[in-house]
């Protein structure tokens, strides 16, 4: 039986609740097959970033994108003084649910970013970088984009892994992976945090060169709508 890292049902039992606030967030998984483990959503200052294309990803970027593990940026953002939502849907987000988030207005925390593992792939990530939140009262929608860390080859191989470092996809949260793939690929050519290419998968459920299901797990971007609604302006007129 597979598994998915010790961290990540941590991350589960701790949920933070979405309260209402002058600023509600809504993030939708916009997949076939493809499950976020749980967001963290944060308001933080123009100093602060979770990640960079182009550049190497953190070591706790690295943990979140290959196990899911959020703990390590949510002290990152707390030394910073963010406002965090962590684990607003209270475990996974399945294909077509939608999880929110809500904060209030006030500080110098006026960047939004959003990040969680893509499952099942080896190092994908859904991510939203430092987005000026807008001042004015309204609704605002953005399509985000699957990213890959850079920090592991895409194997496609699902053996229980997910601990920084260990080769291969924790689980197949849906049930449709398969076992005993030789793997896709054992290389990396961008190591640093760049536009995912998405999954390959194959037909065969018990071999082949992946364990994912190409007609379940195969995706393209963006993977995710995110929806903004400022229910306050900035000077706190309605």
């Amino acid at each position: 039986m597979k598994k998915i890292s010790t961290a990540l049902f941590a991350a589960a039992l701790f949920a933070t609740p979405a309260i209402a606030g002058d600023i509600t967030v809504e993030i939708t998984n916009l997949t076939n097959g493809i499950y976020y483990t749980p967001l963290l959503v944060a308001k933080h200052g123009a100093q602060m970033d979770l990640f960079e294309p182009g550049m190497p990803a953190s070591v706790h970027l690295k943990a979140m994108a290959e196990g899911g593990d959020i703990s390590g940026l949510i002290a990152d953002l707390e030394a910073e003084g963010a406002d965090i939502v962590a684990n607003p849907a209270g475990g996974l987000l399945a294909p077509g649910q939608t999880a929110t988030a809500s904060f209030m207005r006030g500080g110098r925390n006026n960047r939004l970013s959003i990040v969680a593992m893509l499952l099942p792939t080896n190092d994908g990530f859904v991510g939203l970088d430092s987005l000026p939140i807008p001042k004015a009262r309204g609704t605002y929608t953005y399509d985000l984009l699957g990213y890959d860390a850079g920090t592991e080859a895409n194997d496609e191989i699902i053996n229980g892994g997910g601990m920084p470092g260990v080769p291969g996809i924790p689980a197949d949260p849906g049930g449709n992976g398969g076992t005993g793939a030789s793997g896709v690929t054992m290389a990396e050519h961008n190591q640093t945090v760049h536009v995912h290419r998405g999954t390959l998968g194959d037909d065969d459920p018990n071999g082949g060169m992946s364990d994912l299901n190409r007609s379940v797990h195969h995706w393209l971007n963006p993977v995710a709508k995110v929806t903004i609604h400022i229910n306050k302006g900035m000077g706190g007129g309605d």
